[in-house]
């Protein structure tokens, strides 16, 4: 069962955006990621430089503003692409939030952390949390 299931379940809503489905709880869109196959900090998670622009739209549209950039960006020194980057997802609604669900996990052992919260995507591909907490992982009983 992923997010987009739970969500359903409990009467939640569910977008799609490019054949992916979001689950959005109190206008929150809940993006799980997979940033390692085994136990690594937070701190060390990276966007594959072969990410879909789609995903890099969701972290400049509806993730949190950057902290302090060096200079803002006016329409002058903005290129279309840059602003289309920028813009919401309609499928979403342009007041709709991100929220990262970080995890690390492989077949043998399952989920090793989880991590929550708010981050925003650096150019190198790094992200910068604003807010994250770290949840407990349950294990499966044993067979």
């Amino acid at each position: 069962m992923n997010l987009a299931d739970t969500a359903r379940e409990l009467g939640e809503s569910v977008r799609e955006i490019r054949g992916f489905e979001y689950a959005v709880i109190n206008n929150h869109a809940l993006f799980p990621y997979k940033y390692a196959d085994r136990p690594r900090p937070l701190d060390q998670a990276r966007l594959p430089s072969n990410a879909s622009p789609t995903r890099r739209r969701l972290f400049r549209a509806h993730g949190p503003e950057p902290q302090d950039g060096l200079f803002e960006l006016n329409d002058d020194l903005t290129t279309e692409e840059y602003r289309q980057l920028e813009e919401a997802f309609e499928e979403l609604g342009a007041s709709t939030k991100l929220v990262c669900v970080f995890f690390t996990a492989d077949q043998e052992d399952g989920i090793h952390a989880i991590h929550w919260g708010e981050a925003h995507l650096e150019p190198d591909r790094t992200f910068t949390w604003l807010h994250s907490e770290q949840l407990p992982v349950a294990h499966p009983p044993p067979d």
